[in-house]
């Protein structure tokens, strides 16, 4: 039996690794945007975040424009993969061929 990545399977991951999966291998997006388009709170969001983080999905960086802070986060190269063979296994259970 083919099973989900339960990391990933979470809705509000799975939106945040379907988001990230959008921006291409070396896309980043700040904080605050991600938190826009996800339409997220911004503790739901980190709470969320920091879970992908510990398994290695995803990077945050955190920087500083001028004298603002900012953080980034971007799909890790495991993520990446981690999300791939997420949807592939979601494709095969609903019987769709690879």
């Amino acid at each position: 039996m083919i099973e989900l990545d339960p990391v990933i399977h979470a809705q509000a991951r799975l939106r945040i690794t379907s988001a990230l999966a959008t921006l291409g291998r070396d896309g980043k997006i700040s904080f605050p945007r991600l938190q826009e388009l996800l339409g997220m709170t911004a503790g739901n969001l980190s709470t969320h975040l920091r879970r992908l983080e510990d398994a290695g999905y995803v990077t945050v960086e955190k920087t500083h424009e001028r004298r603002t802070p900012v953080t980034y986060v971007a799909l890790s190269k495991t993520g990446r993969r981690a999300f791939e063979d997420y949807t592939e296994n979601l494709r095969t259970m609903l019987g769709e061929q690879p």
